[in-house]
């Protein structure tokens, strides 16, 4: 894992600059990255790149057709099949997945956002959710995407997660607490 996040990393910020340079570039590179890692990703794809019988610009055009179609209509620039020519020319299709998590990291760190799951006991109300998440706001100075889901197994309460900030504020949690306490 380490390996390939040192050998992604150049690789990322490279694009996520290029990117960054360019009017809407971030948003449209996010968006075509994210689907071709995903093309990366499937399985009948990694057994194409390892096909020998396809040379590495044919191998790099196959890709860009896949994510052409995964991508919905979403353009596929010049700049973008270069990028992918290149990994292509590297041997490092398969890294798109960590190129793309590096990616959307530095993004977020650009536009100062940042993504927080909340993890609940019961469904959060539109309400509830705006509040949470200007509270975050006012706690991490970043703007929030919130990401909502259910688990009734936390009792009540509920869980946060942004980046590195974690807070349990869970029914379960809290008995974990209360008994670690209690054994010592």
């Amino acid at each position: 894992m380490a390996e390939t996040t040192t050998v992604a990393r150049p690789y990322a910020r490279a694009a996520f600059e290029h990117a960054q340079a360019r009017k809407g570039g971030l948003k449209k590179w996010s968006e075509v990255l994210a689907a071709a890692a995903a093309v990366a990703a499937d399985p009948a794809m990694q057994n194409a790149f390892a096909d020998p019988a396809l040379t590495v610009p044919e191998r790099a055009d196959v890709f860009l057709d896949v994510v052409r179609s995964v991508a919905g209509g979403k353009a596929v620039s010049e700049d973008f099949g270069n990028f992918v020519r290149l990994l292509a020319e590297n041997r490092r299709l398969v890294l798109l997945p960590d190129i793309v998590a590096m990616f959307e990291a530095l993004k977020a760190e650009a536009e100062k956002s940042i993504r927080a799951e909340v993890v609940s006991a019961f469904p959060i109300g539109d309400e509830q959710k705006t509040r949470l998440a200007a509270a975050l706001k006012q706690r991490l100075q970043r703007e929030i995407e919130l990401e909502v889901t259910v688990d009734e197994s936390l009792i009540g309460g509920a869980i946060i997660r942004a980046g590195d900030v974690v807070i349990d504020g869970s029914a379960r949690g809290q008995l974990a607490n209360f008994a670690t306490a209690l054994r010592q």
